[in-house]
């Protein structure tokens, strides 16, 4: 048996009060770096601590429409095109582009000379182009910042939230052209295509964008999608073929979301077909956002009207409603869809989040981060609506 004298008796006492404190302070700077990192992070985990048990709670909106400056009358019921971005409403009827902010409060009107006009905006810029035309302007409240013409048809174009523009035009001896410019307007990235592109959406940060193609096989319409980058000149990747008719293409991560006119489907980082969805219905609507995805169908001889959810994880829900469904969006993981007489918004899991009534006909509408804005045939008007 080992023999220990007095002063190694006290050198294990103090070795072990040693190894004690250590381990306390050990322990005081893990919580200092827990405590830390959980407030420099505050933002993203406090709101959802908030929100625990009051996650289903159903906002009911009062539809009161606003005042003073609404509704804003569109002379002569003419057709016009409403959308919102960066805190501006932008209007284009048949003569003029309009600006007004969220009060209803007119900032700027510009002429125009286009008979056919589409417009585009994104970032607080507005994108207005002849639909079978030659002439094209990008220009924001203060002025008109470029302007685009071509030796060839314009068939669409698009710009995205960092300020880039795509434009498929017509093209000799091909199907279509596509030139894509940066927010100066010069261009970056141009291509030939031999097939027909029917929609386009750009990639995270403008690096590149998917492409949709229609075409026809074995008597079938068929649909392939394709992911550019605009500093390569060779595909990432090109879907295989897909049963439906495309109408729109979305980003979606690093693969894409095609929604057509009888089916959608979601593509995967290398464009495999990762889900497939037919409608069971006639198709009246869709829209995309953040890797959601929210289809409305209507089947009127069955009486049965679906707002379908989809996320790229492959999960899809379903509501069922009693009447027709007029209009979707997506903002903020909430899908808004319009009904006959109310406004209802979901979550990805088919919660009601919120609903407002209206009390007047409205076919569609544009939500900001406050307001909901309604298009009726002759008027906009404007309601609150808290989510």
């Amino acid at each position: 048996m080992p023999m220990y004298d007095a002063d190694d008796i006290v050198e294990l006492k103090n070795r072990k009060k040693r190894r004690k404190r250590r381990r306390k302070f050990l322990i005081f700077l893990l919580i200092a770096a827990v405590v830390a990192g959980l407030y420099y992070y505050r933002d993203s985990w406090l709101p959802k601590l908030r929100g625990i048990g009051k996650q289903y709670q159903i906002i009911k909106n009062d539809g009161e429409l606003a005042e003073e400056n609404f509704p804003i009358e569109i002379n002569g019921g003419a057709e016009y095109q409403l959308r919102y971005s960066e805190d501006t409403v932008f209007l284009l009827c048949d003569a003029y582009i309009y600006y007004y902010n969220t009060d209803g409060g007119l900032l700027k009107k510009r002429q125009h000379a286009y008979s056919n006009p589409v417009l585009n905006v994104s970032n607080g810029r507005a994108l207005i182009y002849e639909s079978g035309g030659d002439e094209l302007t990008v220009e924001d409240e203060d002025e008109i910042i470029y302007s685009k013409t071509y030796d060839n048809n314009i068939m669409f174009a698009r710009l995205s939230s960092e300020g880039f523009m795509a434009v498929v035009t017509s093209a000799e001896n091909y199907a279509c052209r596509l030139c894509v410019y940066n927010d100066d307007g010069d261009i970056i990235y141009e291509r030939n295509c031999v097939e027909r592109i029917c929609d386009l959406s750009f990639t995270d940060e403008s690096e590149g964008c998917v492409l949709c193609y229609i075409g026809a096989k074995n008597g079938s319409i068929i649909t392939n999608v394709q992911k550019v980058s605009f500093n390569s000149k060779d595909e990432k990747w090109t879907s295989p073929d897909i049963e439906a008719l495309g109408l729109d293409v979305y980003g979606c991560g690093d693969g894409a979301f095609l929604v057509g006119y009888t089916a959608c489907a979601y593509l995967d980082s290398s464009g495999e077909i990762c889900t497939y969805y037919e409608y069971d219905g006639d198709y009246a609507g869709s829209s995309s956002q953040g890797g959601n995805a929210a289809i409305i169908i209507n089947d009127d001889d069955r009486r049965k009207y679906t707002l379908a959810l989809l996320q790229s994880d492959g999960s899809i829900v379903t509501v069922d409603f009693d009447s027709a469904l007029e209009y979707v969006t997506i903002k903020d993981g909430l899908a808004y869809v319009l009904c006959k007489e109310e406004i209802n918004a979901y979550d990805f899991s088919g919660s009601l989040r919120s609903t407002a009534e209206i009390a007047d006909s409205y076919y569609e509408f544009r939500r900001s981060e406050d307001y909901i804005f309604l298009m009726g045939y002759d008027r906009v008007d404007r309601i609150d609506y808290s989510s």
